[in-house]
């Protein structure tokens, strides 16, 4: 059942590294640009400061810079002398861990001593910590990204103790005491804002993260581009310039042949509405054809409602008894409303078993798979299944956090050759093989009944139009959050509903296709 996916090539794509290879970036930037340690670590901060001051202009409250002894906390003195040159007023705390610090953290440290009217204070093991005062602005540059043991003791009271603060905190490249590339266990900060350099880091993307994160970006510090395409990773980061590149451009005498025949397999009595959703998604995302199989109840609300696609009409009045013959059309998505009736999980498995081309599968078609796990394995060929945690859990087994569950479903994506799209605040796409996309679009407005109806009918319409399966999760994902975000800059988080979505997929084509 492996499919025979094309790679998409590497050099488009932003990787995630891990905190090794981040090292080894840099270490080779320093080689070959060729550029010193302590000058690339001059980038950065400025690059800092340049992104501070956008969001902290003309302060008079004190910017608080609490530094460690390795190379994040040179980054901080550097931010310190940087912000102080700029009429900020700075203090500065450096964590005493031992008597010496990295060369280029003391580099730094020599810089800022000479500067009159800028306060440093030292704070060692089991000595009072800083008063702090309110409202003070804490910049934490403690333990960097090269930290390779959970936080305890004297310094994750110091750390809990920053948190506990009536103050604004922003980390410099990760928040002190999180691991880049795996399960945190120690104490870490809790940081407001996050600015990550070059490229973003695997945990930010995580929910058990969120609020050790906060808000984050990442901003490129001119580390070699070269090396980067040379380092192997299997996780990526979406962003436009990538799924850009996959849109299809349409001629001057294409026609609704050319964009392919759906057909969407949902609705069931009282939920003829996630067909309806699903539907409209589908033929927003540029459809030529679209069949809607749904029993009888719905057949009114159909053709009323989407008069652009036609209705193939089950014989059961309720539920989905039997299936069209899938061969004609180019595309077949399952689940929206459907329900888990005995007469429709019978005839979604051998829908199943009779199908050949790819198949998208949400919601009640999740669940009827979550109960007859033996009929994964038959999927054809890129089959696309869009679970959320739960669905997931139930299909899959439960884990221990996201990494682990992030490990799993990259092994069953590749096991099964299928494409596995985790939905979530960044919506994962693991490929059959092996790699992991990560989103970069969408908003909490978006958690809303409907939303994933949406999403199976964006996927199944291009899939329809003969892009690749994983350009089509991909590339569906990512216009459907930003239909997500273009709709709450007008209407706000709170009352977005799943039909802002589709009423918003043109602007968001628009955005992503026609420049």
């Amino acid at each position: 059942m492996h499919s025979d996916l094309r790679e998409i090539p590497n050099f488009t794509h932003m990787k995630i590294l891990t905190a090794k290879q981040t090292r080894e970036l840099d270490a080779y930037t320093i080689e070959h640009e060729p550029i010193t340690s302590i000058d690339l670590m001059e980038r950065a901060s400025t690059m800092f400061v340049n992104w501070f001051t956008e969001r902290y202009p003309n302060q008079k409250r004190y910017i608080r810079i609490i530094c460690g002894m390795g190379n994040n906390g040179g980054d901080g003195l550097a931010v310190a002398r940087l912000l102080h040159e700029k009429g900020y007023p700075v203090r500065v705390n450096i964590c005493r861990f031992s008597e010496r610090g990295s060369d280029d953290f003391e580099l730094n440290l020599a810089r800022i001593q000479s500067i009159e009217n800028l306060e440093i204070t030292d704070i060692y093991p089991d000595h009072p910590l800083p008063e702090i005062d309110p409202g003070e602005i804490l910049i934490d540059a403690i333990f960097g990204s090269g930290l390779n043991r959970p936080v305890s003791g004297f310094w994750a009271g110091l750390l809990d103790y920053i948190n506990g603060q009536a103050s604004a905190i922003i980390s410099i490249d990760i928040p002190s005491g999180l691991f880049a590339d795996q399960p945190s266990t120690g104490t870490t900060i809790h940081a407001h804002r996050t600015l990550t350099f070059e490229l973003p880091k695997l945990a930010f993307l995580f929910p058990e993260n969120q609020d050790k994160v906060g808000e984050w970006e990442y901003r490129s510090i001119g580390l070699s581009a070269k090396f980067q395409e040379e380092l192997e990773s299997t996780h990526f980061f979406v962003d436009e310039s990538l799924v850009r590149s996959y849109c299809h451009k349409r001629h001057k005498f294409d026609h609704k042949g050319t964009f392919g025949h759906a057909l969407l397999i949902a609705g069931s009595y009282g939920k003829v509405g996630a067909a309806i959703l699903s539907a409209k998604a589908a033929l927003r995302s540029g459809l030529g054809l679209l069949t809607i199989h749904s029993p009888r109840c719905a057949y009114e609300i159909l053709q009323i409602s989407v008069p652009e696609a036609m209705v193939s009409i089950d014989r059961h009045r309720h539920f989905v008894s039997e299936w069209p013959e899938p061969g004609k059309y180019q595309a077949i998505g399952i689940g929206p409303g459907i329900d888990q009736k005995k007469t429709t999980v019978d005839a979604i498995l051998g829908f199943i078993e009779a199908a050949q081309q790819p198949i998208v599968i949400d919601a009640d078609g999740l669940n009827i798979l979550s109960q007859n796990k033996e009929f994964i394995p038959r999927l054809p060929a890129s089959s696309i299944l869009t679970p959320h945690p739960k669905e997931f859990e139930r299909l899959f087994g439960k884990t221990n956090n996201s990494f682990d569950r992030l490990a799993l479903q990259r092994q069953l994506a590749q096991e099964h050759g299928i494409i596995i799209v985790l939905k979530g605040a960044h919506t994962c796409i693991a490929l059959p093989n092996g790699h992991c996309y990560f989103n970069s679009t969408g908003n909490p407005g978006m958690a809303t009944g409907g939303s994933g109806d949406v999403l199976t009918g964006i996927i199944t319409g291009l899939l329809a139009q003969q892009y690749r399966p994983e350009q089509a999760a991909i590339l569906g994902v990512y216009l459907h959050g930003l239909a997500g975000d273009l709709a709450a800059a007008e209407l706000e988080h709170h009352s977005l509903i799943a039909g802002d979505l589709i009423n918003y997929l043109g602007k968001a084509f628009m955005q992503l296709c026609e420049r």
